[in-house]
């Protein structure tokens, strides 16, 4: 089974976009970023608040859109922007950081839940870009 399926039928091909580990993690990556989010100061921030949740967001959709547009080379271009999202969500955990809205502990949760949802999207990107395209 590649790092790419966990619930895929029994001959290994993925068939929804919840079948992905990256998706399975950006949704977690995202519950996480949405807990942090509505406590303290970090709750009153709306634009850190809304633009991180929306990056997070972004990271799950993409993943689900481009899996759902069924052509490689749109998916591939979906995983793309999903992995920005990731970077882009990253930098704002560093905005929070500083801020003081969330401590060294919590920024290094959600840094290593991001780095590991980035690297799943890098290795699914990289997959998709070996298919042989569909005759």
């Amino acid at each position: 089974m590649s790092i790419t399926e966990t619930n895929a039928t029994k001959s290994n091909r993925i068939e929804r976009f919840e079948d992905l580990i990256a998706w399975q993690k950006a949704r977690m990556l995202t519950k996480r970023i949405y807990k942090i989010t509505k406590e303290g100061e970090f709750s009153r921030d709306f634009g850190l608040r809304d633009q991180i949740r929306r990056a997070a967001v972004s990271i799950m959709s993409n993943l689900a859109e481009g899996f759902e547009r069924g052509g490689r080379s749109e998916f591939h271009q979906f995983l793309v922007i999903a992995k920005g999202s990731c970077a882009e969500l990253k930098s704002q955990l560093y905005v929070a950081l500083d801020a003081e809205y969330i401590d060294q502990n919590v920024f290094e949760e959600v840094r290593s839940l991001a780095a590991e949802a980035s690297r799943l999207i890098g290795g699914l990107r990289a997959a998709v870009s070996r298919q042989k395209p569909v005759k």
